[in-house]
């Protein structure tokens, strides 16, 4: 099934009461703009990076090194999308303290808090695109999606249920959600979620923004 931006947007939903810069664990999922598979390809259950998905990786790597109360969990990079977990501590050091990548100063979005996870998602992606747009020279062009998807992470056997998703996403991906000609359909990404997770408490309260 080819993309449809209408059929397949994700609304733009947050959890009202909750300060996203607070310590929490969050299960992120970036797309790239229309779906499309710049990141490399699944050989054999296995994601082939392209050298834009080897830039991706390590700008996603760098996030702690900008983001000094941000926490790396599992993650991977998908032919078109990234699945990934962060962990938000809290913490006094200054955004940016540390800078041991070639990443430039982190660019925090307008209306976003600092430290929040809408920053740290919001100058991963302004980075990648300025650099991936220089190898591509295809400057102003969209990199991502608009939006991101993420999910509230409560408790620790889901966690490790998100874990377990994200180590077997390449192996399954012909029946990703975000993966174009997928071999099945849901009613949206919430809906597929909570068939990958089943039983586990919370998935309902899965959040795009």
């Amino acid at each position: 099934m080819r993309y449809n931006p209408d059929e397949h947007h994700r609304r733009s939903i947050r959890l009202k009461e909750h300060d996203y810069s607070k310590p929490a664990g969050f299960f992120i999922t970036i797309c790239t703009h229309n779906r499309e598979s710049l990141f490399g390809q699944i050989v054999n259950g296995e994601i082939t990076l392209s050298e834009i998905g080897r830039i991706a990786k390590n700008y996603w790597e760098e996030i702690p090194s900008h983001f000094t109360n941000a926490v790396l969990d599992k993650y991977v990079i998908m032919p078109n999308h990234i699945h990934g977990i962060i962990l938000i501590l809290d913490s006094v050091d200054s955004v940016g303290a540390r800078h041991a990548s070639p990443l430039q100063t982190p660019q925090i979005p307008r209306g976003a808090k600092p430290k929040s996870l809408g920053a740290i998602v919001g100058s991963f992606k302004s980075t990648t695109t300025k650099h991936i747009n220089q190898i591509r020279k295809t400057p102003g062009i969209p990199l991502w999606q608009r939006n991101y998807y993420e999910h509230i992470i409560r408790n620790e056997n889901e966690l490790n249920k998100i874990r377990e998703y994200i180590r077997n996403n390449p192996i399954k991906w012909e029946m990703d959600y975000d993966n174009p000609f997928r071999k099945k359909e849901y009613k949206d990404f919430t809906d597929y979620l909570k068939e990958q997770l089943k039983g586990e408490t919370g998935v309902t309260r899965a959040r795009s923004v």
